[in-house]
């Protein structure tokens, strides 16, 4: 199949396909004899199965990593990859929740203000701090 049927496969634009071989996750597939790109169902499949632990969360890293495992003696790689994940959304969510925190205290003193508005006057404040 050419790069169109197989983005069309795989549910993915072309430009995906070729960004994916430029970074070494689909292998660069043979060529036609006037110079086409033919690929197999394999290609398909890797496609799809780099969109899936996309999915779920794995950077183009992790996938490298995934794709390079056998499927048998896999399953510590991939608990390692899945605890290294799993930790740094913790760590995203503590950050979200602090600036969630943050901003419901802002609003909170926005509301409560009865002349100007409090939260523009610590960031000018803040933002003059910083620069100098």
């Amino acid at each position: 199949m050419n790069i169109g049927q197989l983005a069309k496969a795989a549910e993915v634009p072309t430009t995906t396909v070729r960004y994916y071989e430029r970074a070494g996750l689909l292998a660069a597939p043979e060529r036609s004899a006037s110079g086409y790109r033919v690929y197999d169902e394999r290609s398909v499949e890797r496609l799809r199965f780099i969109r899936a632990a996309q999915g779920v969360g794995f950077s183009l890293n992790d996938i490298r990593e995934l794709l390079a495992l056998d499927s048998k003696s896999s399953c510590k790689s991939v608990q390692r990859l899945l605890e290294h994940r799993i930790g740094e959304l913790d760590r995203k969510l503590a950050e979200m929740k602090f600036v969630r925190t943050t901003l419901g205290k802002a609003l909170n003193r926005c509301r409560k203000s009865r002349r100007g508005c409090p939260v523009l006057v610590d960031l000018r404040k803040r933002s003059r701090a910083d620069c100098c």
